[in-house]
């Protein structure tokens, strides 16, 4: 999963909208990630297509989406692979690898 589908599908928690969507984004990565239309609008394509979002609403103006189960099950993996991998970096936090 990439960084962009992965802070999506936080954002997503709750149903959203494309443009609040991209500010939701920006909240959850703490300002880290701004993403802009174009990558936006191209990884929730993508994410629609592996059936991880679905369209909630579309009014003519706006687009909601909301998150799957598939969806749900593909972050807290994430989540756990992240954490792991964090975990596993401790080893930097404990001395020289080299000794």
């Amino acid at each position: 999963m990439t960084e962009a589908m992965y802070y999506v599908l936080l954002a997503l928690m709750n149903p959203n909208h494309g443009y609040q969507l991209m500010h939701s984004i920006t909240e959850v990565s703490k300002g880290r990630l701004h993403m802009g239309p174009g990558t936006l609008y191209g990884v929730l394509s993508r994410m629609q297509k592996e059936g991880l979002i679905v369209l909630e609403e579309d009014d003519g103006r706006r687009k909601t989406y909301k998150v799957t189960k598939e969806g749900e099950h593909a972050l807290q993996a994430e989540y756990n692979r992240l954490r792991n991998m964090v975990r596993d970096g401790n080893v930097l936090k404990e001395g020289d690898l080299h000794e």
